[in-house]
């Protein structure tokens, strides 16, 4: 059953096409990769999405309502993880879930019970205490996954999630996403980390300029081409020259 559904999806901005009717569906407890590289339209996808932008054309359900016109129900069943951290940090972790858990309806109490055990997954309990600006770039980070998930959402929106952490947190989140995604949580994530996609993806396609070039699982699409990896089916689609953001 498809949690998420998008139809010739496309949006402009000022005469420039975005995002160019791109169709593809995200099933419950599934892990949907949206890779692509730099303005290729994953983040305007995103933000479709969860009903910060309207598309210009075409057809976006998400728990079968358009978001735009739901957003408040829409969100409550979201989480989203931005590709910029979103954190107040003049104020500890533990203020930050707060804040978000009131906008969810949250009590103190149900907040600090989820919270503990995020942050705890998260290894940050023990300085949840701090205020913010004392982390590092990669506790930062983790601080915002606990933020995504603080409500237990059906579909979690991942921007480039892992984005600043180091080998053994990237680790330390592919695994706890995984755990996620058998606990039933759908999953759509944009990543630049290919083997990142390789190990959490069922299935992905691939967007340039806005379309859809390529759609499969990261097995699947690394046989059609005949690569080593997937990250070699990526270059060998995207090409090899450095984008602009």
């Amino acid at each position: 059953m498809a949690i998420l559904i998008a139809e010739k999806l496309t949006k402009y901005f000022d005469g420039f096409c975005a995002v160019n009717a791109v169709d593809f569906e995200v099933a419950k407890g599934q892990c949907f990769g949206f890779l692509g590289p730099n303005g290729a339209g994953k983040t305007t996808t995103i933000k479709m999405i969860y009903g910060a932008l309207a598309p210009t054309s075409g057809r976006l359900q998400v728990f079968g309502l358009p978001p735009q016109e739901n957003r408040r129900s829409v969100n409550r069943r979201l989480g989203v993880v931005h590709q910029k951290d979103i954190l107040e940090e003049t104020v500890s972790a533990w203020d930050n879930l707060i804040m978000q858990g009131r906008y969810y309806g949250f009590s103190k109490q149900q907040t600090h019970s989820r919270g503990e055990f995020l942050l705890n997954m998260l290894q940050l309990l023990d300085r949840a205490d701090e205020s913010v600006f004392r982390y590092s770039g990669g506790m930062k980070r983790r601080l915002s996954i606990a933020k995504g998930l603080l409500n237990e959402p059906e579909l979690l929106l991942l921007d480039e999630p892992t984005t600043g952490l180091d080998p053994q947190a990237r680790l330390l989140m592919w695994n706890k996403l995984k755990e996620v995604k058998q606990n039933g949580t759908s999953i759509l994530l944009t990543t630049h980390y290919m083997h990142e996609a390789e190990f959490l993806c069922d299935d992905l396609i691939i967007i340039d300029h806005g379309k859809i070039i390529a759609r499969g699982s990261p097995k699947a699409l690394i046989e059609k081409y005949g690569c080593k990896n997937l990250e070699e089916v990526f270059l060998e689609l995207t090409g090899r020259e450095l984008r602009d953001e």
